[in-house]
């Protein structure tokens, strides 16, 4: 496998991953609906050692007591998500450059999941976190 690359829209954050993801879901939570303004997002998690940014790293915010979200300062793209606690970092999968490289595995927090998004039938679902209740 090559080098996967993306960035955000203005192309100030940049990222390489050296590893295939840990998983890759679609996330329906409202956390995920508020910061991205979709009804879902597609997050490819990684070993936060495997994530290098080129030139410039996401500024950083809380998103709750236990995460925060990182975004482009200059164009506010949201691109990335860490627990507080993890050694892992989530890059939504639209910012690679081709973003067919991690396509979703399952989608999480269904119960949260907008009327009128459809889930895919050929993925794992789960009413909220893998694990029920977490």
């Amino acid at each position: 496998m090559s080098r996967p690359e993306g960035s955000c829209a203005c192309g100030h954050i940049a990222f390489v991953v050296e590893d295939f993801p840990n998983n890759v879901t679609n996330c329906h939570c409202r956390m995920c609906q508020k910061a991205s303004g979709a009804p879902y997002v597609t997050w490819a998690e990684f070993p936060a050692s495997a994530v290098t940014w080129k030139q410039a790293e996401p500024t950083w915010r809380a998103s709750s007591d236990m995460a925060e979200r990182g975004f482009c300062p200059q164009c506010g793209t949201p691109v990335a998500f860490r627990y507080n606690a993890g050694q892992d970092i989530d890059l939504p999968s639209a910012l690679f450059d081709d973003p067919e490289t991690f396509p979703p595995q399952d989608e999480l927090w269904t119960a949260s999941r907008r009327s009128w998004s459809r889930l895919n039938p050929n993925l794992t679902h789960h009413a909220q976190d893998r694990v029920e209740g977490k």
